[in-house]
């Protein structure tokens, strides 16, 4: 078991040791002179910079740590030499940024130098490559893949004999650190990685490079490097070594100034920079400086313009600043058209401005004007309105390309590039260049073409348009079945795109157009062909010929007054007139409906087909309804009968519903609804009309009866009492004895001392007369106002004395009745009369013993009542 911990403890240990923690670094060194062993030697100072994270422990930084010396001129090891750290310190920002959102105070690196004071290395054509290798750097790097996992390589070269120029006495150019710029996402910005240089007449050029590997996590502190020459970190595309934060971001070769637009996307981005050294144009060593820059979620205060605007469809514009506003507390706007009067200027945040001219205007914006974080910019608007992209197909048919026409135009300038977009999902190669070009589909359907078209003038814009392709040209026939009578013609009606022609040839005029003439003798079918650039489709029309017209109409038909009916024929005309029109729907249908005033009306329809027609008639004949009489409707009470009484002038009667009814057989039968209820009676009649004449009579059902006269009470000796009875509109109380008026709901009852108690009854009555009954009974006592309480009460359940409640006479309301045992805890307590404690508390049946109550009351004369005593509790 301890063996285990102590292996748990190491791989911990381990663990902390190897984190990643690396942020760059750099070497540089120093020539001291010739060796001291040898004076054909020479003596160097080697320093290494490295930038951890801030968080760095004891465990990540190595000391000491081995230089690995290599021949560059082979790339074979030399040595080993063994460097201790120096000096640590951090690169901290201890002011804030007010020119930018947010707090940048902050450590941004934790510096650990390590410092070879002297090494003596002889002379060698090639000269030495001096390297440490360390994983691992963090993760999470933006352009770097799997960060966490990749390691370092700090590496430089000192010249040897080969190259002259006393090149082996060089020494090394001299980064700056000072790494604590602020970098905001999507924001322009400046960073120096310039270098000095102690060789005077030496020149130093700066440019991107690779960031080099070493080290891995299964040897995270290599004693010896490995052999050069060595490889680039794996970058995340778009980053490259020569672009580490985008195509955006540059360096300036002669200062070593980085600058441009960082990257939208936060976070941390490698970027390694080589500064070459030159003496006498001869390039006699590099040295390179690798750094992870953070690019933050922030927002510097800035006059962020594009280069250039222009407004193609009017003189209006909208400026905008770009980036985050909420630093600018104010924008001063100069568009450069003096002509606009006062116009020419604006203090919004978003401007709009008409311009008075077409041209090109210089548009100026200062922000945050005679503070100091004031920022300005300017930007070229070009106004040329009057640019409209457009295009023309001709031929829609798949076996064919289709020739697309430009039709863009323009007020300034000239069309100048055409891209257009065919819309083709079979390939990828479906676009083109030419002002007018030629596309040959592969598949049939809607294709969605777009042309992207610019002018002279920098003005560029897009139009989509939907291109159906079909195989064949779409024919659209007015009918493809007509019908003439013999000797008529018909024009014949077809329409599309392309060249049409018609067969047979036979009584046919215009053949050869959409819209040809015929007049067959006989039925006959034309065909008919169109040719769309050699695109074909065929459809065809039959006309048919009759010499006459068939007509047969209904026969003579009998229905009821104010009925209507629909008239009837059997025809092939293709037009049609009835009379009279007055009492028809629509007198020029086939089958209209007819709706006759007159007891007989006789209608006449024409059918015609060209010049044919034909003629029939039909009579219809109007016998009026049977008259029934159901009677008045009638108010019953609940459960009681209704008579009803009807008449009529037919033959033979019915009433339904016949449920509730007792002799439904007659004209005056007995309804028992048990619900308000219609009632219908039916009537038919031999006069001719085939259908029943109806009347209805309505018996309403009053509800119910729910009569109450109040629950049984005690009063005392003179003692108003009043009642209050409800269940109908009208009352009667008997006996009468003791109140102000028995034929109201709400008597007031006043008893003497030679009354006991006394029963009433009070008769209840609907709207109708309609009654019921209840009582109520009042016990009058011969004290004063009180409250009584029982000494003892018997909670077994029996439904005997169960209760210990308060019984009050006199009272007007109780304020409270208590229950208390004798530790004053409160047991039960309630304001209503009669409700009472069953002798548990939560639930448990308390046992046997005497409890305290406490009762306030006010009496009906509101004089205050306040009384306690005990109660035994017996099991």
């Amino acid at each position: 078991m301890k063996r285990l911990l102590i292996t748990i403890i190491i791989l911990l240990s381990l663990e902390v040791s190897y984190a990643a923690h690396i942020k760059g670094g750099f070497f540089t060194y120093e020539y001291l002179g010739p060796g001291t062993n040898d004076p054909n030697n020479s003596r160097y100072r080697i320093t290494l910079t490295v930038y951890m994270i801030c968080s760095a422990t004891t465990q990540q930084i190595s000391n000491p740590i081995n230089f690995s010396i290599f021949n560059a001129g082979n790339n074979q090891w030399v040595q080993d030499v063994s460097v201790s750290v120096t000096n640590q310190f951090f690169l901290n920002k201890s002011d804030d940024e007010q020119c930018i959102s947010g707090d940048q105070r902050k450590c941004y690196y934790k510096v650990v130098v390590y410092d070879l004071a002297s090494v003596e290395l002889p002379p060698t054509a090639g000269g030495y490559i001096i390297s440490y290798q360390r994983c691992c750097r963090i993760a999470g790097i933006q352009n770097i893949a799997n960060s966490g996992t990749v390691g370092n390589t700090f590496s430089i070269n000192i010249p040897g004999t080969a190259i002259g120029l006393n090149a082996v006495t060089n020494s090394s150019p001299a980064f700056l650190i000072n790494d604590t710029a602020v970098v905001c996402s999507g924001s322009y910005f400046q960073y120096s990685f310039s270098a000095s240089d102690p060789n005077p007449g030496d020149s130093l050029s700066y440019e991107f490079c690779s960031a080099i590997e070493g080290g891995s996590q299964t040897t995270p502190a290599p004693v010896t490097a490995s052999s050069p020459p060595y490889s680039s970190v794996p970058y995340n595309f778009p980053f490259s070594g020569s672009a580490p934060m985008g195509s955006g971001v540059r360096i300036d070769p002669r200062t070593g100034v980085i600058s441009g637009i960082a990257p939208s996307a936060s976070g941390e981005y490698v970027i390694c920079v080589c500064v070459n050294e030159f003496r006498q144009g001869v390039l006699i060593g590099t040295t390179r400086k690798e750094l992870h820059v953070e690019v933050g979620d922030c927002s510097p205060i800035d006059a962020n313009l594009n280069p250039e605007y222009i407004t193609c469809d009017g003189f209006s514009f909208t400026f905008s600043n770009g980036g985050d506003q909420s630093l600018i507390t104010s924008y001063n706007w100069y568009f450069g058209d003096p002509a606009s009067g006062a116009a020419d200027s604006s203090n919004l945040a978003n401007p709009t401005h008409v311009f008075s001219d077409t041209g090109t205007f210089i548009v100026r914006l200062i922000v945050n004007r005679g503070d100091p974080c004031s920022d300005t910019a300017s930007t070229r608007m070009k106004v040329y309105p009057g640019f409209f992209p457009d295009f023309t197909n001709t031929g829609i048919c798949l076996t064919n390309p289709v020739q697309f026409h430009d039709a863009t135009t323009t007020n300034y300038g000239v069309v100048d590039s055409w891209s257009w977009n065919f819309g083709d999902l079979t390939t990828l190669a479906d676009s083109s260049h030419l002002q007018n070009p030629l596309w040959a589909y592969a598949d049939t359907g809607t294709k969605m073409v777009s042309l992207i078209a610019t002018n002279s003038k920098g003005c560029r814009d897009t139009i989509s348009k939907p291109v159906t392709i079909i195989d064949k040209p779409p024919i659209t026939l007015a009918f493809k079945d007509t019908l003439i009578c013999a000797p008529d013609a018909v024009q014949l009606q077809a329409s599309g795109t392309g060249i049409f022609s018609w067969t047979p040839l036979t009584n046919i005029v215009n053949a050869n157009t959409g819209t040809p003439t015929v007049n067959p003798i006989t039925t006959t079918w034309y065909h008919v062909q169109l040719n769309e650039q050699g695109c074909i489709n065929t459809d065809s029309v039959q006309v048919r010929v009759v010499s006459f017209v068939t007509l047969n109409a209904m026969p003579d038909t009998t229905i009821c007054l104010t009925d209507s009916v629909r008239l009837n024929i059997v025809s092939d005309g293709l037009q049609y007139l009835w009379s009279p029109a007055a009492t028809l729907n629509d007198p020029t249908l086939k089958n209209p409906m007819a709706l006759p005033t007159g007891t007989s009306t006789q209608y006449t329809v024409i059918a015609r087909i060209g010049s044919c027609s034909a003629q029939d008639n039909v009579t219809i004949t109007a016998i009026p309804y049977p008259v029934a009489n159901a009677g008045g409707d009638t108010i019953i009470c609940y459960n009681q009968p209704a008579y009803l009484s009807g008449s009529h002038n037919g033959v033979s009667f019915s009433w339904s519903p016949t449920g509730s009814l007792i002799n439904a057989n007659t004209l005056t039968p007995t309804a028992f609804p048990p619900r308000t209820t219609e009632y219908i009676l039916s009537v038919l009649s031999d006069q001719g009309c085939p259908k029943a004449g109806f009347d209805t009579v309505l018996v309403t059902v009053l509800p119910k009866i729910v009569p109450y006269a109040g629950n049984d009470t005690m009063v005392i000796v003179n003692q108003p009492l009043q009642f209050n009875a409800t269940g109908g509109t009208s009352y009667q109380w008997m006996p009468s004895t003791g109140l102000n008026n028995p034929a109201i709901g709400d008597p007031v009852g006043i008893y003497g001392a030679n009354i006991d108690s006394i029963r009433y009854k009070v008769l209840v009555f609907n709207e109708a007369g309609c009654f019921d009954s209840a009582f109520v009974k009042v016990i009058v006592f011969k004290t004063n106002p009180y409250v009584f309480v029982p000494s003892a009460f018997t909670p077994n359940g029996d439904g005997l004395n169960d209760l210990i409640r308060p019984i009050a006479v006199g009272v007007k309301k109780i304020n409270y009745f208590s229950i208390y045992n004798r530790w004053g805890q409160l047991l039960f307590k309630t304001s209503v009369n009669g409700h009472g404690w069953d002798g548990k508390i939560k639930g448990v049946p308390q046992s046997t013993n005497v409890f305290v109550w406490m009762v306030s009351a006010v009496d009906y004369l509101d004089k205050p009542i306040f009384l306690k005593g005990t109660v035994t509790l017996i099991r």
